[in-house]
Protein backbone atom coordinates (compact mmCIF):
# COMPACT_ATOMS: atom_id res chain seq x y z
CA UNK A 1 0.00 0.00 0.00
CA UNK A 2 1.64 3.25 -0.62
CA UNK A 3 0.42 6.05 1.44
CA UNK A 4 1.43 8.71 -0.66
CA UNK A 5 -0.50 7.78 -3.77
CA UNK A 6 -3.49 7.40 -0.94
CA UNK A 7 -2.92 10.83 -0.12
CA UNK A 8 -2.58 12.60 -3.02
CA UNK A 9 -4.29 10.56 -5.78
CA UNK A 10 -3.91 12.98 -8.70
CA UNK A 11 -0.57 13.71 -7.88
CA UNK A 12 0.05 17.19 -4.85
CA UNK A 13 -0.85 20.46 -6.52
CA UNK A 14 1.49 21.98 -8.69
CA UNK A 15 0.77 26.05 -8.80
CA UNK A 16 0.81 27.78 -11.94
CA UNK A 17 0.90 31.44 -11.36
CA UNK A 18 0.64 32.24 -14.67
CA UNK A 19 -1.85 30.13 -16.77
CA UNK A 20 -2.83 30.80 -20.59
CA UNK A 21 -6.29 31.58 -20.73
CA UNK A 22 -7.37 27.92 -22.36
CA UNK A 23 -5.97 26.28 -19.19
CA UNK A 24 -8.33 28.72 -16.84
CA UNK A 25 -11.22 28.02 -19.15
CA UNK A 26 -10.66 24.13 -18.23
CA UNK A 27 -10.58 24.75 -14.75
CA UNK A 28 -13.62 26.71 -14.31
CA UNK A 29 -15.34 24.21 -16.06
CA UNK A 30 -13.58 21.41 -13.43
CA UNK A 31 -15.13 23.96 -10.94
CA UNK A 32 -18.32 24.04 -12.69
CA UNK A 33 -18.96 20.18 -12.94
CA UNK A 34 -17.37 19.47 -9.42
CA UNK A 35 -20.99 19.25 -7.81
CA UNK A 36 -22.91 16.56 -10.04
CA UNK A 37 -19.59 14.66 -9.94
CA UNK A 38 -19.88 14.43 -6.14
CA UNK A 39 -23.61 14.07 -6.47
CA UNK A 40 -23.14 11.07 -9.19
CA UNK A 41 -20.30 9.62 -6.74
CA UNK A 42 -22.45 9.50 -3.42
CA UNK A 43 -26.17 9.31 -4.93
CA UNK A 44 -27.91 6.82 -2.15
CA UNK A 45 -24.74 5.56 -1.06
CA UNK A 46 -25.18 3.89 2.46
CA UNK A 47 -24.23 5.26 5.76
CA UNK A 48 -21.65 2.32 5.69
CA UNK A 49 -19.84 3.56 2.99
CA UNK A 50 -20.04 7.05 3.81
CA UNK A 51 -17.93 6.25 6.93
CA UNK A 52 -15.29 4.71 5.19
CA UNK A 53 -11.89 6.04 4.28
CA UNK A 54 -10.08 6.57 1.41
CA UNK A 55 -6.80 6.01 3.08
CA UNK A 56 -5.92 4.60 6.86
CA UNK A 57 -5.78 7.52 9.14
CA UNK A 58 -7.65 9.66 6.48
CA UNK A 59 -11.44 11.15 6.80
CA UNK A 60 -14.11 9.43 5.81
CA UNK A 61 -15.93 10.07 2.63
CA UNK A 62 -18.63 11.82 4.35
CA UNK A 63 -15.97 14.42 6.32
CA UNK A 64 -14.16 14.50 2.38
CA UNK A 65 -18.11 15.99 0.84
CA UNK A 66 -18.50 17.93 3.89
CA UNK A 67 -15.08 19.29 4.03
CA UNK A 68 -15.42 20.22 0.12
CA UNK A 69 -18.14 22.37 1.24
CA UNK A 70 -16.39 24.36 4.20
CA UNK A 71 -13.28 25.03 2.18
CA UNK A 72 -15.56 26.31 -1.52
CA UNK A 73 -17.28 28.27 0.77
CA UNK A 74 -14.01 29.77 2.10
CA UNK A 75 -12.20 30.13 -1.19
CA UNK A 76 -15.89 31.86 -2.94
CA UNK A 77 -15.05 34.44 0.05
CA UNK A 78 -11.60 34.85 -0.77
CA UNK A 79 -12.48 35.83 -4.09
CA UNK A 80 -14.55 38.19 -3.34
CA UNK A 81 -12.02 39.61 -0.94
CA UNK A 82 -9.45 40.08 -3.82
CA UNK A 83 -12.48 41.76 -5.99
CA UNK A 84 -13.38 44.14 -3.41
CA UNK A 85 -10.33 45.15 -1.32
CA UNK A 86 -6.72 46.40 -1.87
CA UNK A 87 -4.64 43.02 -1.30
CA UNK A 88 -6.57 41.24 1.87
CA UNK A 89 -4.84 39.05 4.09
CA UNK A 90 -7.46 35.93 4.32
CA UNK A 91 -8.03 34.41 7.39
CA UNK A 92 -6.88 30.67 7.21
CA UNK A 93 -8.48 27.62 9.07
CA UNK A 94 -7.92 24.94 10.66
CA UNK A 95 -9.63 22.25 8.24
CA UNK A 96 -8.72 19.47 10.16
CA UNK A 97 -10.11 20.55 13.13
CA UNK A 98 -13.56 21.58 11.18
CA UNK A 99 -13.39 18.02 9.80
CA UNK A 100 -14.02 16.69 13.33
CA UNK A 101 -16.57 18.71 13.85
CA UNK A 102 -20.23 17.57 14.54
CA UNK A 103 -21.53 19.14 11.21
CA UNK A 104 -18.50 17.31 9.51
CA UNK A 105 -19.29 13.58 10.85
CA UNK A 106 -23.17 13.88 9.50
CA UNK A 107 -24.17 10.71 7.90
CA UNK A 108 -26.52 13.41 6.14
CA UNK A 109 -24.52 15.05 3.47
CA UNK A 110 -27.10 15.88 1.08
CA UNK A 111 -27.47 19.46 3.13
CA UNK A 112 -23.23 19.89 1.88
CA UNK A 113 -24.16 18.72 -1.52
CA UNK A 114 -27.16 21.31 -2.19
CA UNK A 115 -24.55 23.70 -0.35
CA UNK A 116 -21.94 23.13 -3.45
CA UNK A 117 -24.35 23.01 -5.75
CA UNK A 118 -25.83 26.67 -5.18
CA UNK A 119 -22.04 28.09 -3.99
CA UNK A 120 -20.80 26.44 -7.40
CA UNK A 121 -23.61 28.18 -9.70
CA UNK A 122 -22.54 31.75 -7.70
CA UNK A 123 -18.60 30.77 -8.10
CA UNK A 124 -18.58 29.95 -11.86
CA UNK A 125 -20.83 32.98 -12.79
CA UNK A 126 -17.89 35.07 -10.91
CA UNK A 127 -15.22 33.36 -12.26
CA UNK A 128 -16.71 33.34 -15.61
CA UNK A 129 -16.98 37.12 -15.08
CA UNK A 130 -13.15 37.89 -14.61
CA UNK A 131 -10.74 40.19 -16.20
CA UNK A 132 -7.34 39.60 -17.24
CA UNK A 133 -6.82 42.42 -14.82
CA UNK A 134 -9.02 40.88 -12.02
CA UNK A 135 -7.20 37.22 -12.20
CA UNK A 136 -3.92 38.92 -11.52
CA UNK A 137 -5.52 40.37 -8.44
CA UNK A 138 -4.22 39.10 -5.20
CA UNK A 139 -4.43 38.20 -2.26
CA UNK A 140 -2.18 37.06 0.96
CA UNK A 141 -1.71 34.00 3.16
CA UNK A 142 -0.53 34.39 6.18
CA UNK A 143 0.47 30.75 6.86
CA UNK A 144 2.30 30.61 3.75
CA UNK A 145 3.44 34.43 3.81
CA UNK A 146 2.75 34.80 -0.06
CA UNK A 147 0.63 36.40 -2.32
CA UNK A 148 -1.79 34.29 -4.64
CA UNK A 149 -3.45 35.95 -7.83
CA UNK A 150 -6.95 34.62 -8.78
CA UNK A 151 -5.37 32.79 -11.94
CA UNK A 152 -3.72 30.50 -9.81
CA UNK A 153 -6.11 29.57 -7.28
CA UNK A 154 -8.84 28.46 -10.23
CA UNK A 155 -6.02 26.07 -10.91
CA UNK A 156 -5.69 25.36 -7.25
CA UNK A 157 -9.19 24.79 -6.39
CA UNK A 158 -9.77 22.63 -9.97
CA UNK A 159 -6.92 20.51 -8.68
CA UNK A 160 -8.87 20.06 -5.17
CA UNK A 161 -12.15 19.21 -6.63
CA UNK A 162 -10.89 16.03 -8.76
CA UNK A 163 -8.47 15.43 -5.23
CA UNK A 164 -10.99 15.00 -3.64
CA UNK A 165 -13.46 13.08 -6.02
CA UNK A 166 -10.46 10.66 -6.36
CA UNK A 167 -10.30 10.18 -2.71
CA UNK A 168 -14.35 9.54 -2.95
CA UNK A 169 -13.98 7.01 -5.49
CA UNK A 170 -10.95 5.98 -3.27
CA UNK A 171 -12.88 4.98 -0.30
CA UNK A 172 -16.24 3.50 -2.22
CA UNK A 173 -13.50 1.07 -3.74
CA UNK A 174 -11.55 0.45 -0.44
CA UNK A 175 -14.70 -1.60 0.89
CA UNK A 176 -13.96 -0.28 4.08
CA UNK A 177 -10.52 -1.86 4.52
CA UNK A 178 -8.99 1.63 5.14
CA UNK A 179 -11.05 1.98 8.65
Amino acid sequence: MNIQKLKFPIGEYIPNKSPNSDLITKWISEIEDFPAKIENLTHNIPIEKLNWRYRPGGWSLKQVVHHCSDSHMNSFIRFKLALTEDMPIIKPYYEDRWAELIDSKDDDISYSLNLLSGLHKKWIILLKSLTDKQMRLEFIHPEHGEKFNLAETIGNYAWHCNHHLAHIKNAIDSNGKYN
